[in-house]
């Protein structure tokens, strides 16, 4: 893994696959209070996604006055986080999930691409709730570019996780990760926000996935892939995706370095594949020169008819800036696109051939079908 100025290290998926990154900056804050259904009966607690409970739970409020109330937290959510068990006819593995949706008859949860590749053209998958029902589950769809996958179950009103607002968090605001690393269902560990709008690559040549990281210390292992990261409030801002380790041979685990997906990034991709089984992902319409060596993404060729072309960026500018964000190299523009929307106009800053200076285009982007 690069980052801006510092040494080379290795990094993965929490199932580790190589990873690179590179510069990050800070949004506004995040405030807000958790509220919770408390079973009369049982005692049980689960979050008030609305702000409302049934007539056979009452509704609290779980947030401390001084920060985050893990304890709180962490009981309203880990019903809505699940273990997901992938099995092949060579071996298998672990990772989490989400509830996303849930009607009277399915229920939706979200995970990583990289935790259920395997079983898509043969093998099973199951989910394991908090009160350790097994359930079958089935691919609803999967998007390598944002290693992202929706998987549906056969069982209605489950308690869904309450989703949050990613580009309202700040470096420095406490989260909690809920997973199930090494096969530990429903484990809960904390920390904070340590970077935002990280460059990650994740994946192997060909099917490599791009994505505009949130940074957090609080530990993640193998198996918690899939998994929530949310805030103070229970809400969900990240999907659990990739940590970094030392070197490529070192043993995987925590390091305080743990990258989720946005929440923000993953919605459009998750609802898209909710909707149609399939997702799109945002197209500037240039091919980068992997040889240079410079700082920025310099543009070898472009696409034909793409927005890159119509805007009038030419063939060798340097790209030095997107949407207000400093390009270093292929990776971090690659991200940067990604992270917008097909269809919306961004801004981009090149350096012109030839010594030309810098030229500031706005680019509307276009639309293809993802990976």
């Amino acid at each position: 893994m690069k980052f801006q100025g510092t040494q080379k290290v290795a990094a993965g998926f929490i199932a580790g696959v190589l990873i690179t990154g590179g510069i990050a900056t800070a949004a506004t804050s995040n405030s807000g209070t958790v509220q919770a259904c408390v079973n009369n009966r049982t005692q049980a607690m689960y979050l008030a996604v609305d702000g409302t409970c049934p007539s056979s739970r009452t509704l609290v409020n779980l947030n401390s006055d001084n920060g985050i109330d893990t304890k709180s937290v962490a009981a309203a959510v880990t019903p809505s986080v699940v273990s997901i068990a992938v099995t092949t006819r060579t071996g298998g593995g672990t990772g989490s999930g989400s509830i996303y949706k849930s009607s009277s008859t399915d229920s939706f949860i979200i995970t990583n691409n990289h935790v259920i590749d395997e079983a898509v053209t043969s093998g099973t998958i199951e989910v394991e709730l908090l009160n350790g029902d097994i359930l079958p589950a089935t691919i609803v769809g999967r998007d390598i570019a944002y290693d992202i996958a929706v998987l549906r179950v056969k069982t209605g009103n489950l308690p869904v996780i309450k989703v949050g607002d990613s580009a309202k968090v700040s470096v420095g605001d406490p989260v909690i990760a809920i997973g199930s690393p090494l096969g530990l269902a429903s484990t809960v560990t904390s920390g904070i926000i340590s970077a935002l709008n990280r460059p990650v690559i994740t994946g192997s040549a060909g099917s490599e996935s791009y994505v505009n990281a949130i940074q957090t210390d609080a530990a993640i292992n193998p198996g918690n892939s899939g998994g929530a990261l949310v805030d103070a409030g229970g809400r969900l801002i990240g999907v659990n995706s990739a940590i970094a380790t030392l070197s490529s041979d070192s043993a995987s685990g925590s390091i305080g370095l743990g990258f989720s997906i946005p929440i923000n990034e993953a919605k459009r991709v998750i609802d898209e594949i909710i909707a149609t089984g399939k997702s799109t992902r945002p197209v500037l319409g240039v091919f980068f020169d992997q040889a240079y060596t410079g700082i920025g993404a310099k543009i070898l060729r472009l696409s034909p008819g793409e927005g890159a072309e119509k805007a009038g960026i030419p063939v060798g500018s340097v790209i030095k800036s997107i949407e207000g964000f400093k390009i270093t190299d292929d990776v971090s523009a690659i991200v940067r696109i990604r992270s917008a929307v097909p269809g919306s106009t961004i801004t981009v800053i090149v350096e012109l051939p030839n010594a030309g200076g810098l030229k500031t285009f706005k680019v509307t982007l276009g639309q293809a079908a993802s990976n």
